[in-house]
């Protein structure tokens, strides 16, 4: 398995040409490592290598990380959560970015001791097999999260579906920053909205172009 320095300096090449052709900066552009199918010791190799963001979709994976690790790294929660997980894994990340439903934002806000950074999860897709809601109830939803004081809306996510489209994967990268230009000009205390969550090993690239301010890199990174 290849050092993960070795491959992050490949994907920093990479991160850099994208935003050369968008005429963005490098630095506006966060890559979370996502570490759910490596052990303990390769994430603690991504940190070593530079990487600050780790990124995991379950709550046992997590917090089997966070023994090792504890505060090391900045936590990113990036899988489906469940409501019931929320009290174990809330006061550990930093950032949650699968905000879906009112029933999870109300757990965050009564089991957070400060507010927590979300990311809503907007299905531009349509995908059935996806989380998320459809775009065209997004800002209701924010709206109706005002009450919730830990609860901060700092941005959407995303999954493109898993195509060779480039065309299609940009279409769908773009939908989701208009929305996010929407919501943000709305000026909600609490919804800032600012950052786009999206782009994976295979598309990070074109998201980049697209806009995304934190890009969620696993194999590309660290391997499976």
């Amino acid at each position: 398995m290849r050092d993960v320095k070795v491959n992050l300096e490949l994907i920093q090449e990479k991160v850099a040409e994208a935003c050369e052709r968008s005429n963005r900066n490098p630095e506006d552009v966060h890559i979370v490592a996502v570490t759910k199918y490596v052990s303990v010791e390769r994430a603690a190799e991504a940190l070593e290598a530079g990487i600050h963001n780790l990124g995991e979709n379950r709550d046992d994976g997590l917090l089997a990380k966070w023994e090792v690790l504890e505060d090391k790294p900045t936590w990113h929660f990036i899988g489906t959560l469940q409501s019931r997980k929320v009290r174990a894994i809330v006061d550990k990340v930093e950032y949650i970015h699968s905000l879906d439903r009112m029933s999870l934002a109300s757990e965050i806000n009564k089991r957070a001791d400060k507010p927590v950074k979300c990311f809503v999860q907007v299905n531009v897709s349509g995908e059935e097999s996806k989380h998320g809601l459809e775009p065209e109830n997004t800002i209701e939803f924010i709206k109706q999260l005002e009450p919730y004081e830990n609860v901060q809306v700092v941005g959407l996510m995303t999954m493109a579906p898993y195509i060779d489209d480039q065309e299609a994967l940009r279409t769908y990268f773009r939908r989701l920053r208009n929305l996010k230009e929407e919501i943000e000009a709305l000026g909600l205390k609490n919804a800032p909205c600012h950052e786009l969550s999206m782009g994976m090993s295979n598309d990070y690239q074109i998201a980049i172009e697209e806009g995304a301010t934190y890009i969620r890199i696993g194999s590309a990174l660290v391997g499976e």
